[in-house]
């Protein structure tokens, strides 16, 4: 089984998020990043297919050299391989292209991506990748059973859950509940030594024509004063719903 895993390094959700440039550019400046929680899942998932049925799991990201301390914890987690466009990962369609391109360049039998990365939350990229190539596309995955060529999914739906049976080759959006998050890999010393020889390749993107342009940021307002009411008085609480939040 060759596997295909696609990484966002995303700031800490934990971090404080702040813009430069009139709000323009997003403040690095004393962030950490990690892997993006919804491609830890399916990086999680690739690691146990990998060691029941054999083969090897590539992971690939689009970003300049920063990403890199991030992709180094993929491989120390169990990856065989890393891979790093060389541009900034600013815009879905051309992240979505170059990943697109570098799998129509490699025999990959199965590619798994976050249902949406945690910063940008677009959730657009796997959808892209897939219509590019021409491939199916399962989104929100919450188990997934591989049977030679036949995979059966189950993915969130709104109201319930759907079933579904495909052929590889296929691209899956993950998310929570394709593995618990006791399941989650945290890097050993072995991984993470090992991690040091293992192939980290950085290739040149094929167009760095941009399709979006970001104009600003703008932070949510902050949260206001809470106002606390006596359990039994329910008319001050009405009251303050309808006259003053004004959501009722």
């Amino acid at each position: 089984m060759n596997i295909l895993v696609c990484i966002s390094s995303v700031p800490d959700t934990t971090s404080k998020i702040n813009f430069t440039d009139n709000n323009t550019k997003f403040d690095s400046n004393g962030i950490q990043f990690v892997i993006n929680p919804y491609d830890e899942f399916g990086l999680t998932k690739a690691m146990m297919i990998k060691e029941s049925t054999g083969g090897k799991v590539t992971i690939i990201t689009v970003g300049n050299a920063t990403v890199e301390p991030v992709m180094r914890k993929t491989l120390a987690i169990g990856a065989d391989y890393a891979v790093r466009v060389n541009m900034s990962a600013i815009d879905s369609f051309s992240t979505a292209t170059e990943i697109a391109n570098y799998i129509q360049e490699n025999n990959f039998d199965l590619i798994i991506a976050g249902r949406e990365s945690s910063d940008y939350n677009g959730g657009v990229v796997p959808g892209m990748i897939a219509e590019i190539l021409g491939l199916p596309f399962v989104n929100a995955c919450i188990d997934m059973e591989i049977d030679g060529d036949d995979v059966k999914l189950i993915r969130e739906i709104d109201g319930g859950k759907e079933m579904i049976s495909v052929n590889l080759p296929i691209i899956i959006g993950s998310q929570k509940g394709l593995v618990e998050e006791s399941e989650l890999r945290i890097p050993n010393m072995r991984g993470i030594m090992q991690s040091r020889s293992k192939p980290l390749t950085v290739i040149e993107p094929i167009s760095t024509m941009l399709h979006t342009n970001t104009i600003s940021f703008d932070k949510p307002e902050e949260k206001g004063i809470c106002k606390l009411v006596d359990a039994d008085n329910v008319s001050e609480l009405v009251n303050l719903l309808q006259n003053e939040a004004k959501v009722i």
